[in-house]
């Protein structure tokens, strides 16, 4: 299962930068819902929000030992539980999805614009960084669900 949750993400998450790049990069951006979701090419050199911009070498390592951690601790418990599984993978995905654009560009692709008119912009975002806010999410779920004191 996990196998296959990465491979999905993964795939979609080079396929919809790919489409940025081509599409985006010389463009204004593409509007879905005026004032509020766009599509617009950016390129991060930095972290979420921006954070440790410039910081390749530190922003490489990092998603290789999560990515590390995730397989130790898959292949150490050998867990049954469907979330956790699920939220490993999405995690693992998201992961790898920036650490190729990093790798190969020294960048990642952002291209998802949120905002409230020109008033507020939420940090634009890929779905790799979706993935891993969901399987970050799922894991606080799993926690609190399934993880005695």
């Amino acid at each position: 299962m996990i196998a296959i949750v990465i491979t999905l993400i993964f795939t979609l998450d080079r396929l919809t930068k790919y489409w940025a790049t081509k599409v985006l990069m010389d463009n204004e951006g593409i509007s879905i819902i005026k004032g509020f979701f766009d599509f617009s090419y950016l390129e991060n050199t930095g972290a979420a929000f921006g954070m440790l911009s410039g910081k390749l070498t530190f922003l490489t390592l990092i998603p290789i030992v999560v990515l590390v951690f995730l397989a130790y601790k898959y292949y150490k418990t050998k867990t049954k539980n469907v979330l956790l599984k699920l939220s490993g993978g999405m995690i693992a995905a998201g992961a790898l999805g920036n650490l190729y654009d990093r790798i190969f560009y020294g960048y990642v692709v952002d291209f998802i614009s949120v905002h409230y008119k020109n008033l507020y912009y939420f940090p634009t975002f890929n779905v790799a960084d979706m993935s891993i806010t969901i399987g970050t999410f799922l894991i606080i779920i799993y926690v609190l669900k399934y993880v005695e004191d």
